[in-house]
């Protein structure tokens, strides 16, 4: 990706979650800090995966390490806000998934912030990469959304 993007619209996510703003999330410029946001892109990721059955974060014998991630910022956001988290899948690879995500900031059709998040599917145990498992690809395939030109 080269340049800043325009925001996105909510058209162009396929899953979404509504998550809240809390008080401590704001800070001392009253609006939500920057480390708030990965929290809530990494929610997301992670309880779609939890909900739907492809991981469990004690047992899971594959597991999905953070590669990559960022974040740009188009609209403050801050307590008390409703966030409308979306998610798509922007890049399917053999061992790693690229989630595209994108807060919208309670009834608004265009993204306060969107970025991504990089999963490196690896075995819990040896720590090495391995083809993504054929559930998970099923799971987030529906979720596959390619960028027109």
């Amino acid at each position: 990706m080269s340049g800043r993007q325009k925001p996105h619209r909510r058209e162009s996510y396929a899953y979404f979650q509504i998550m809240t703003t809390r008080w401590m999330d704001n800070d001392s410029y009253r609006h939500m800090n920057n480390t708030v946001y990965y929290s809530f892109f990494d929610s997301i990721v992670n309880q779609y995966l939890i909900e739907n059955g492809v991981l469990d974060v004690g047992k899971s014998e594959i597991i999905g390490l953070v590669a990559e991630t960022a974040c740009q910022y188009f609209r403050s956001i801050g307590f008390p806000s409703k966030i409308n988290v979306g998610l798509r899948v922007g890049h399917l690879g053999n061992s790693s998934a690229r989630y595209d995500v994108a807060l919208f900031k309670d009834d608004e059709e265009e993204a306060s912030a969107q970025g991504h998040f990089v999963h490196v599917y690896v075995n819990r145990k040896s720590g090495r990469p391995v083809p993504m498992p054929e559930k998970l690809i099923t799971l987030i395939s529906p979720l596959h959304h390619v960028e027109a030109d």
